[in-house]
């Protein structure tokens, strides 16, 4: 397959650019991402809807990544609970080569096609599930293997991958492809690619919560109250959804620990 993402960079001679050169040429790569994830739309779609409901049956979703790749799933599914207060064990991120390899890259660990059905076992992943890969080459051995493993177990897979007619979204039910490209610096997928993963991902998980229930309005009325910008947030909830004052309004979300609740039973 042709990985347009390991193509050269349209750009020559980086290092003879001024400071405004470099950072001017980024951003006018950067600026092609949104494209392109609204070119593979109807993909990201049908991979949200199923999600959706198969997470509303109970099931849990499950992202698998090596390096920038992995690191953007794990993000994403830690930031679900605090932002939409479901259990953490909900919204899972799984990258190659463990915890560790958040902070510091683990050597080879991305070429392991065995590991990360490994890594799933230990959650007792199953067919009321999905599991998404995530990988910009769309050739990473530990994602594939992930993915194979989870179809014979009848799981439901998908994959955001950033080249088209890639082995992952081969082996994925509801693939994802947003192509975008050469990198400003050749081969660096953690800008551009990585850029489109993380718009993608803030998408899936974002419309599912939506459809879950977990939003009001435009609110994020199940939040979690984690420190005092959020505390101050949820009030002025409160206060907008009853009409009541600022005191008021704090001393029921005290009492109820969220703006549903507080709101409820105002």
């Amino acid at each position: 397959m042709e990985r347009t993402t390991e193509k050269d960079s349209r750009y020559s001679d980086l290092e003879k650019m001024s400071v405004a050169q470099i950072l001017q040429n980024i951003n006018l790569e950067d600026q092609t991402v949104p494209l392109a994830v609204a070119a593979a739309m109807p993909q990201i779609e049908a991979l949200a809807t199923v999600t959706a409901a198969k997470m509303k049956e109970g099931g849990r979703l499950f992202y698998i990544g090596a390096g920038t790749s992995g690191r953007l799933g794990v993000v994403d599914a830690s930031e679900c609970p605090p932002t939409f207060g479901v259990p953490f064990d909900m919204v899972v991120g799984i990258i190659a080569g463990g915890d560790y390899a958040i902070r510091k890259a683990v050597e080879y660990a991305e070429d392991n096609a065995t590991q990360a059905w490994l890594d799933l076992t230990e959650y007792n992943i199953n067919e009321k599930d999905v599991l998404v890969g995530i990988a910009a080459s769309g050739t990473t051995p530990y994602v594939i293997g992930g993915l194979k493993m989870a179809n014979l177990h009848n799981i439901t897979t998908g994959c955001i991958v950033c080249n088209s007619g890639s082995p992952v979204a081969a082996e994925a039910k509801y693939p994802v492809e947003v192509v975008t490209g050469p990198e400003f610096l050749t081969g660096s997928t953690r800008m551009k690619a990585g850029t489109a993963q993380k718009l993608v991902l803030n998408m899936l998980s974002t419309c599912v919560m939506i459809r879950l229930g977990r939003v009001k309005g435009n609110k994020m009325v199940d939040m979690q109250l984690t420190n005092n910008k959020l505390v101050d947030r949820a009030t002025h909830m409160v206060m907008q959804e009853t009409g009541l004052d600022e005191q008021t309004a704090a001393a029921l979300l005290n009492k109820y620990g969220s703006v549903r609740k507080a709101v409820e039973n105002s």
